[in-house]
């Protein structure tokens, strides 16, 4: 039993997340794949859609999947930004103290130790190999439901809040993901393999809905930083009509939305939903950078986009117009 201990503090703090970030989303379904939670009939046809997908290029990820026990917790080490390349430029610049905590206590299988060390000791070649790896998973199982999950983490959050707004959070820890959490004052529990008791001590609570789980929520936190407020991961997607929405539309929406501004266009839309630099535009559409800015400049002139500069890049979101086009809501990536 894994037992989580708030204090009146705490409560006041505890906060739900927009997303646990797409890093951290590609990893848990990776573990959806290779375990038999993936056989789930909620998951069932996304696993049928995305199965043989994952070629050469994802095997510096999918090779370090532990054997047992817990994953690399990408939370920590890349965020929970919903852009990939925003957690790859997190993942880049970790200290080696960091990477070590999170690569060393992991159950790798043997032979993939050599290369797991040098992970852990900052290697720049096979941290971007990994970066490689995880763009080309992300790129294979996610994102082409990146769109639809987004909006169905934003329907559960706008759940949360109107739960906390008629009740106090108190009705909120009571109800979410209910059996599988339970809230016994002042104390949340939860299955676990072991005892474990967890006391927040005015930190609070990080709450954030996922898509890529099945049935068990996580606990990760920042062992480096005792400050930072631990994130509980809860699955969402617990039956088949939660399900339907998720899988039966992609493709659905995709040819509606190709038919109205071309493919490509539509596709540069969708990335631009997740919050997106021209050069990783450019990268997710495999065209270059000048027909990218191209597309983003007919985008913004139809006002589906908006562009502002963030540090040396610039980035493309897209607008409430554009939202409304891709049948989700507007997402806040300043």
């Amino acid at each position: 039993m894994l037992r989580i201990h708030f204090t009146a503090e705490d409560l006041a703090r505890t906060r739900v997340a927009v997303t646990i970030g797409a890093a951290t989303e590609t990893m848990y379904g990776l573990r959806l794949l290779r375990d038999c939670a993936a056989r789930a009939l909620p998951f069932r046809p996304w696993r049928a859609a995305v199965r043989g997908r994952l070629g050469e290029r994802a095997r510096p990820v999918t090779s370090l999947l532990a054997l047992d026990g817990p994953d690399v917790d990408l939370t920590v080490l890349m965020g929970d930004t919903p852009s990939v390349e925003e957690g790859i430029d997190n993942l880049l610049r970790a200290s080696p103290a960091r990477l070590r905590t999170e690569f060393e206590h992991i159950d790798f299988h043997p032979s993939q130790l050599p290369w797991a060390r040098k992970l852990a000791e900052g290697d720049l070649e096979a941290l971007r190999d990994f970066a490689a790896g995880l763009t080309a998973c992300n790129e294979a199982i996610v994102a082409p439901y990146w769109s639809s999950a987004r909006a169905h983490l934003e329907g559960v959050r706008s759940t949360f809040a109107r739960t906390l707004l008629d009740g106090g959070i108190e009705r909120l820890l009571e109800g979410m993901c209910a059996p599988m959490v339970r809230w016994r004052a002042p104390v949340l529990e939860m299955g676990y393999h072991r005892n474990v008791d967890v006391h927040l001590g005015g930190r609070g609570l990080v709450i954030a809905p996922t898509v890529f789980l099945w049935r068990e929520p996580r606990l990760l936190w920042d062992s480096q930083d005792d400050t930072a407020a631990p994130t509980l991961a809860l699955p969402t997607v617990g039956d088949a009509a939660a399900a339907a929405t998720l899988w039966g539309t992609a493709r659905t929406a995709d040819r509606s939305l190709g038919a109205l501004l071309g493919r490509t266009r539509a596709a540069a839309l969708k990335v631009a939903a997740e919050g997106c630099s021209t050069t990783e535009l450019a990268r997710r559409l495999n065209v270059s950078i000048a027909a990218a800015s191209e597309h983003a400049t007919v985008l913004r002139n139809a006002h589906l986009i908006t562009t502002s500069r963030r540090g040396k890049s610039v980035v493309h979101t897209v607008t409430p117009l554009g939202a409304e086009l891709l049948g989700s809501p507007p997402t806040d990536h300043g």
